[in-house]
């Protein structure tokens, strides 16, 4: 997708979270996330394809036409897709600003970790909205990062999210938007909008979550940018190394996390 620039870069760790991320919140964000045999579905920014072989899984008879602008991502996306067995997926590259496809090509969009990393993402979202038929629906997904509170609590574990959420700013993207999706989509021009708050509980009754999400997906992320953050003087090196092992911490025993993603529908004007 166009992006200024992705904030947890593109190594191989950063793929590993995000499919661990994308298998540990399925049941969360996906249950509801399914398209009709036949429909058209455009997949705008998918990355390394790890919510791509969801889509694909969950609508078989869907074609899904999944598009981004790293061909590396690209390149992953399909060997992902491939070896989950999926046939029902075409990829292109492209740049969400300039798309190769007509009017009222698609039936639905599904945008998921996206506009996060765009300086401009209800520009993105009207861009987006030509490509829909009359009636036709976006689905958006995005995360907040100062929706994150945890037991126990830590002042430098939550001046090391500070960091990240400050250093995303800096790259032109915003790790609070999930909070704005609502006006974000009706200032774009959808209608029918509608926004479900997908809280994600954490204590050690629940073990996938605990590794799944504490660990693997949230703290990891934080722990990737450690390097910038020391670099660019938001912490000491000290202070974030103790930040970092406070969020671990949270995946003890007695730990306690939460965050909250937000998934919101909206419709192009036209017959429901």
């Amino acid at each position: 997708m166009a992006t200024n620039r992705y904030v947890h870069g593109y190594s191989a760790r950063e793929s590993e979270r995000l499919a661990d991320q994308a298998q540990t919140l399925t049941d969360l964000l996906h249950h509801d996330t399914r398209y009709p045999a036949g429909s058209r579905v455009l997949e705008a920014g998918c990355g390394i394809g790890a919510q791509t072989v969801i889509l694909a899984k969950n609508s078989p008879q869907a074609q899904i036409t999944s598009i981004d602008i790293s061909p590396d991502s690209l390149k992953k996306a399909e060997e992902n897709v491939r070896n989950q067995g999926c046939t029902n997926v075409t990829f292109r590259q492209a740049d969400i600003f300039s798309l190769p496809f007509g009017r009222a090509s698609f039936d639905h969009i599904f945008v998921c970790f996206v506009l996060e990393h765009l300086a401009e993402p209800e520009r993105a979202l009207a861009h987006l909205r030509p490509l829909l038929k009359d009636g036709g629906t976006i689905t958006v997904i995005e995360g907040d990062h100062g929706s994150a509170y945890f037991h126990p609590d830590n002042d430098d574990a939550r001046r090391a999210i500070e960091c990240l959420v400050e250093l995303q700013r800096r790259g032109g993207g915003n790790a609070l938007i999930g909070r704005q999706l609502y006006p974000l989509m009706t200032a774009a021009g959808f209608c029918d909008v509608s926004v479900s708050p997908r809280m994600v509980y954490v204590d050690s009754s629940r073990p996938a979550l605990v590794k799944g999400f504490t660990e693997l997906t949230f703290t990891a992320m934080v722990e990737g940018v450690g390097k910038e953050a020391v670099e660019a003087g938001l912490m000491t090196k000290e202070a974030w190394d103790q930040g970092i092992a406070a969020l671990y911490r949270t995946a003890g025993d007695d730990g306690v996390f939460c965050y909250t993603f937000f998934k919101a529908t909206g419709r192009k004007h036209g017959e429901p």
